[in-house]
């Protein structure tokens, strides 16, 4: 295994994969800035390029542009409210705010340093853990995910605000939405009103937009005004010196939030199905949970937009993992790099490590090189492109994001039933910001309401040889770690809310003194 790093390591510095990292990390980034389009759409359309190459540089080309695509979906989270990948969520929670207070710079210098770090850490997982952390897939079963779900679930009461009773409702709505369509246990049709192209249920992506960046579009048309003080803001910004600096600085200042956030990015990346979807929101959630500026979360704490970006880009090798050891894809994207590995003979196992090792190594380093190739790629273009975002005229700019809103979600199932569904659930959206109800917690329902729903249905299904089917959720071992987790969080969570209000109540008992 050692001489295979050594010739892995010989073949990272070739002309070709360098320029291959390099080039598909590129394009990766410009693929991930477009909402609508996914690294899963970039790599399934780059796949019959990989026929004419040697294993080798195909793999190298798509884990390169894997990498700058899960990278890239954060410039419009920050920019336009718009995640331009699922993965890019919980970055829109503090980095819109931050661009909002001009402070947009600060957050792409941010999200770079922190996806160059979480890259890393990922890939060091997947280079010395993976036959290890491989056994981590194998004892999870749907009672598992279904605890991951309401694992996340508690993340509601970080996104509530003041008001945890609408975070619930917010939430509730969300797992409604994730219930439209037929059923992935029992196979019925619900809410669809008879509309046959609804029984495929509402696509994340489609959710995405609709909840992110129409409320957005609106408010350019409507608050101009708001847009024209954060671009005075902006100028003022980049009057001052060394705000590059000062900002790696202000991230690296906090190295337990960085590797906390890796590490998390690469556990949840090896559980097939959970992907970085998950891994951000977790991320975003302990990353409030355990700061002393929780307050500030989601009102432009850069620390919100740190976290949840070293955990999606440590997702890339953590889901790699299961796919490299046991052949089972973590997340979409892994299974096309499972189809590059299938199409050019190679069976994916603890034997490819040993039987080819020069070739996995040098696939597992190119990711590393991608991850670093970050930093001045991604620090020189995401800067032009903030530049450009923030001196577009106010109507062109609504205009652009409206025209990419539009061909987004009717790329992702060529349906205008899904252009029509974006549009609606903007709008609701929008009415539900206004009344107090946070976008963020529906969508958080979204993107969980699946994972528990199948984990429940097929838990009950796999016990349904036991007298009381609904008890194994309680009696395997890994879940008893879940439920732990899910218990510490509420716990905190009740806490720390209870102090919030205490020290609430003794300020007004000062105010009320001094008056």
């Amino acid at each position: 295994m050692f001489s295979g790093l050594l010739e892995g390591l010989g073949n990272l510095f070739s002309p070709m994969t360098l320029l291959l990292c390099i080039v598909g990390t590129v394009a990766g980034m410009v693929v991930g800035a477009t909402p609508g389009l996914s690294a899963t759409v970039g790599l399934a359309l780059l796949l019959p390029i990989t026929f004419t190459m040697d294993p080798t540089t195909g793999l190298v080309l798509m884990g390169a542009f894997y990498m700058g695509a899960i990278y890239g979906g954060a410039f419009t989270a920050i920019l336009v409210n718009a995640p331009g990948t699922p993965s890019s969520i919980a970055t829109t929670f503090d980095g819109y705010p931050m661009t909002q207070q001009g402070r947009s710079e600060q957050a792409i210098i941010g999200i770079t340093v922190a996806s160059v770090i979480g890259g890393v850490i990922g890939v060091v997982g997947l280079a010395l853990l993976a036959p290890m952390l491989a056994q981590v897939v194998l004892n999870f079963g749907p009672q598992e995910y279904f605890w991951l779900g309401v694992f996340g679930l508690t993340m509601i009461a970080s996104l509530a605000g003041k008001s945890l009773l609408k975070g619930l409702a917010a939430g509730m709505i969300g797992l409604l939405i994730a219930a439209i369509g037929i059923s992935p246990v029992g196979g019925e049709v619900r809410f669809t009103f008879g509309i046959s192209e609804m029984q495929g249920g509402v696509e994340l992506i489609v959710a995405l937009i609709g909840f992110f960046t129409v409320p957005t579009i609106i408010d350019l048309m409507t608050h101009p005004e708001k847009r024209a003080a954060s671009m005075r803001k902006e100028a003022e910004e980049r009057q001052r010196s060394g705000v590059l600096a000062s900002t790696i600085r202000r991230v690296l200042s906090r190295p337990v939030n960085l590797v906390r956030s890796g590490a998390i990015g690469t556990v949840v990346g090896i559980l097939p199905g959970a992907g970085g979807n998950v891994a951000n929101l977790i991320a975003y959630n302990e990353a409030r949970r355990t700061s002393k500026e929780r307050d500030q979360f989601g009102k432009g704490n850069i620390d919100g937009v740190v976290a949840p970006e070293a955990a999606n880009n440590a997702v890339v090798g953590g889901g790699l993992v299961p796919l490299l050891t046991l052949g089972i894809p973590g997340a979409p994207p892994d299974a096309i790099i499972y189809g590059v590995l299938v199409l050019h003979g190679l069976r994916p196992g603890v034997d490819l490590f040993t039987k080819q090792g020069p070739l996995v190594f040098t696939f597992i380093l190119a990711l590393a090189l991608s991850a670093l190739l970050m930093a001045p790629v991604g620090i020189f273009a995401g800067r032009a492109l903030q530049r450009a975002v923030v001196r577009a005229p106010t109507h062109y700019l609504a205009a652009i994001i409206a025209t990419f809103s539009v061909v987004g979600s009717y790329a992702v199932r060529n349906s205008i039933i899904d252009v029509i569904v974006m549009v609606v659930l903007g709008v609701f959206g929008y009415g539900l910001r206004r009344i107090g109800l946070p976008p963020p917690a529906i969508v958080l329902g979204v993107v969980l309401g699946p994972i528990i729903e199948s984990g429940l249905g097929q838990g009950l299904l796999a016990a349904s040889d036991q007298a009381l089917p609904w008890t194994s959720f309680f009696t395997r071992p890994v879940s008893l770690l879940v439920i732990a987790f899910v218990v510490a969080a509420l716990a905190w969570t009740l806490v720390t809310r209870h102090k919030e209000r205490k020290q609430e109540r003794a300020a007004g008992s000062e105010q009320e003194v001094a008056s």
